[in-house]
């Protein structure tokens, strides 16, 4: 799932103009932006707060710095630039879409939406507001919801493989399977190399307990994007399914190397935890997976065993009514609670 961010930048300066503050607002503005192309933030950082000296009000230079922040995941000192940006400038679009995918990656799924709802009366002919509500309301387990928005965002782009990724992706999660299966084949019609839907598919079947054909989907999403993260998981995830655990923790160690913020892998490595019998480790990683995004699938079920095993019993006990209230599924080796 994607999130489009929007930096603002300006066509040029033409050089006879005189070096006034406006002028040279502007060019910091540039120069900061020619970092950021530049991968180099500390310089972008610099240049946006010069400007910022210049006119401590400067909107643009806010929603950049605040884009900044984000791209570096830290979210909380990003929310305060477009704070910031929006106090200069009421109603200003890009600071609002911006903070709605900050207050998403914090888990202020309310204060994001607010947000949306703001551009949407504006602009609510804009695909990607109705994708990112869309991407709120999953998280919030509204998949009704994020259905009917994803909808809005396939009219306005039909031929966005990637939306109709999310759509199947939906019913995935309702465990819709078929209905899944057909609306991630729409997507690689669109796009043959929607290594997304892919990837996808091979949930599907591995839910299906079809762990052979989940391999060959996984397969062809690795040609198309090497070394992915997401994918070199989710084939771990299936080489535990299938015993074979060695080359379980080569890939789901590897996903966390290349990206140690996917809680999904952690509850993955807790699941290796558990088959290897280490279960205080796999009480940490699971603790550690669901502080990450409490919305992963199955996490519960797992840390519930993972307690069970340190007879840790009360923890397991709420750890088991989560996963009953989520609708996860799966069981534990006991009934943790009465």
């Amino acid at each position: 799932m994607r999130k489009v961010l929007y930096w603002i930048a300006l066509a040029g300066l033409a050089a006879a103009c005189s070096d006034s503050k406006e002028t040279r607002l502007q060019r910091y503005l540039l120069q900061g932006n020619e970092q950021v192309a530049l991968r180099n933030a500390e310089g972008a950082e610099r240049y946006f707060k010069e400007a910022l000296r210049l006119d401590s009000c400067f909107a643009d230079a806010l929603n950049n710095l605040g884009t900044l922040y984000f791209t570096q995941k830290k979210y909380t000192e990003a929310v305060e630039q477009y704070d910031r940006a929006l106090t200069c400038r009421p109603g200003y679009i890009d600071a609002l879409l911006n903070r709605a995918n900050a207050n998403y990656e914090l888990k202020e799924y309310y204060r994001a939406l607010q947000d949306l709802d703001k551009v949407v009366k504006v602009k609510p002919d804009t695909a990607i507001v109705y994708f990112t509500q869309g991407l709120v309301y999953t998280k919030q387990r509204k998949f009704d919801d994020a259905l009917a928005v994803f909808g809005k965002a396939g009219t306005i782009e039909p031929e966005n493989a990637e939306i109709v990724v999310n759509i199947g992706t939906l019913y995935f999660y309702k465990k819709e399977f078929d209905r899944a299966a057909a609306e991630l084949q729409r997507a690689l019609q669109i796009n043959p190399k929607e290594a997304n839907a892919l990837n996808a598919l091979a949930m599907i079947e591995a839910e299906k307990k079809n762990y052979d054909q989940a391999h060959v989907w996984l397969a062809q999403a690795l040609t198309i994007k090497q070394d992915d993260p997401f994918f070199l998981n989710n084939r771990g995830y299936i080489y535990l399914m299938t015993d074979n655990i060695d080359k379980a923790r080569s890939d789901i160690d590897q996903s966390i190397s290349l990206d140690p913020y996917n809680g999904w892998a952690y509850r993955n490595k807790g699941i290796y935890y558990l088959q290897t019998k280490q279960y205080e480790d796999a009480v940490r990683v699971l603790k550690q997976a669901e502080s990450m995004d409490p919305f992963i699938d199955k996490v519960y079920i797992y840390l519930a065993e993972a307690y069970l095993q340190t007879k840790d019993f009360e923890n397991a006990c709420k750890a088991y009514e989560k996963s009953v209230a989520n609708k996860e599924g799966g069981s534990t080796s006991m009934k943790p609670c009465k």
